[in-house]
């Protein structure tokens, strides 16, 4: 049986953005059966956490085979043995993968930059100066973003995990408007409907009566049958998960 990790409790902002979301939401897409092992922020720092985790974070991951820690290494894992996450091609699944590392590489940091400033750092005295920079930078990445999903559905032809990657990131900074507003004139940058054009749900995450998380199927299916979320969809439907875990 697969076991993953997460913390049995954070605070309000967090809920919903820890990365074990990532791995649940790529179990559910392939279809693989686990067991979710809550954790308290005391357990991270013992040393039978930290042999599963090194940096005392969540998720870690095990299965019958392996041992895994990094929520893009994980889900990357996951996908390899799910058709609905990678193409069986080599070239599609290289491209798919290209992406993951793209959302954790390329535009992950700089929306973390912009948190740290906003939220866990804001009461130093240069996290005022530098939020211009970090807002500028989220800016960029989000219309070099915009740029690729112009007419397209998905970021390559189908959904993969890069998608899945890619829409988990872009809800970390829901405190703010950059991913959820409006674009203005001639401003391709940040809503979810500019980023993700057609990106409407074929499924998306919600949470069942009994408690574990479940695919509610949306319209179509993607092409060839493909399970997955169409990410403005996942973004909208995910502000409204309450785990207690995430």
């Amino acid at each position: 049986m697969i076991t993953i990790t997460a913390y049995n409790w954070v605070p309000d902002f967090a809920k919903g953005l820890v990365r074990d979301l990532r791995i649940r939401w790529a179990l559910e897409e392939a279809g693989l059966p686990y067991q979710v092992r809550l954790i308290t922020h005391e357990e991270k720092l013992t040393p039978a956490y930290r042999a599963l985790q090194p940096f005392s974070q969540v998720p870690s991951y095990r299965d019958d085979d392996v041992v895994l820690f990094e929520s893009g290494a994980i889900v990357l894992h996951v996908a390899r043995s799910s058709a609905a996450l990678l193409p069986t091609d080599q070239a599609g699944r290289a491209r798919a993968t290209a992406w993951v590392f793209a959302a954790l590489n390329s535009i992950e940091p700089f929306i973390m930059g912009l948190v740290d400033v906003d939220i866990f750092s804001r009461a130093e005295p240069w996290a005022k100066e530098s939020r211009p920079h970090w807002e500028g930078m989220v800016k960029k990445r989000l219309s070099d973003l915009a740029e690729r999903l112009s007419g397209r559905d998905w970021l390559e032809d189908r959904f993969t995990a890069g998608d899945l990657m890619m829409a988990t990131v872009l809800r970390i900074p829901r405190h703010t408007d950059l991913v959820t507003s409006e674009p203005r004139s001639g401003d391709i940058r940040t809503n979810a409907g500019a980023i993700f054009g057609a990106l409407r749900g074929a499924s998306s995450l919600s949470k069942s009566a009994r408690g574990p998380v479940v695919l509610v199927r949306r319209n179509r299916c993607a092409p060839g049958g493909v399970r997955g979320t169409r990410a403005h969809a996942m973004i909208e439907s995910t502000e409204r998960l309450n785990w207690p875990t995430v």
